[in-house]
Order: C-alpha cells, then sequence, then structure tokens
C-alpha cells in the first residue's frame, strides 16, 4: 500500500513546532508557569542528543521526544492536567 502526502513541503518534515504552536495544535491555554517551564526545557538544536531534563518536538508525526523518561512523565502529567478532548493526536515518547 502506498501513501502519498500530497500538499506536504519537504522542509514541512522537520519543522519544529515552538511551545506556542504545541498549546495551539492541543487547542489548550496553558499556564504561565507550564509555557515558562516549556521553554525552558526546550531544546531548539535537534541535531544532538538531548540534555538531561529537555525535550524537542516533531512535526509529523506530532511528538514531543524527552530526554527521559522522567521527563517524559512530568510532562504527561502536565499536559493531561488540561482538556485535551479536542487535541490533536500528540505523543510524548524520551530517549533513554
Amino acid at each position: 500500500m502506498d501513501i502519498v502526502l500530497r500538499g506536504i513541503k519537504e522542509n514541512d518534515y522537520v519543522r519544529k513546532p515552538t511551545p506556542e504552536q504545541i498549546a495551539q495544535r492541543l487547542r489548550v491555554t496553558l499556564s504561565d508557569e507550564h509555557l515558562k517551564e516549556l521553554h525552558d526545557t526546550w531544546q531548539q538544536n535537534i541535531s544532538k542528543d538531548l540534555e538531561p531534563g529537555k525535550w524537542h518536538c516533531y512535526d509529523l508525526p506530532f511528538l514531543m521526544m524527552c530526554s527521559d523518561k522522567p521527563t517524559a512523565e512530568k510532562w504527561v502529567g502536565i499536559f493531561k492536567s488540561y482538556d485535551l478532548s479536542n487535541a490533536e493526536r500528540f505523543q510524548i515518547s524520551w530517549e533513554r
């Protein structure tokens, strides 16, 4: 089975959603505290391993990659505190 994606430019695959874009796609208004925490722990350089406690996000699939399991669990807990019933499908994973 072949899957053809139309209207997607090559650089869309490596777009790195910002904390604000993540909130927009999840259709939530993050608290100032959670938004600041996202910014403070966001590692924008995806060409190197994640530093401890850091994360980055991929656009396709919409995935937050965390440095480790405790960091991923922290973000799962934070995002679960919001109503995500209208959110896009969002995954959280970890490297090590």
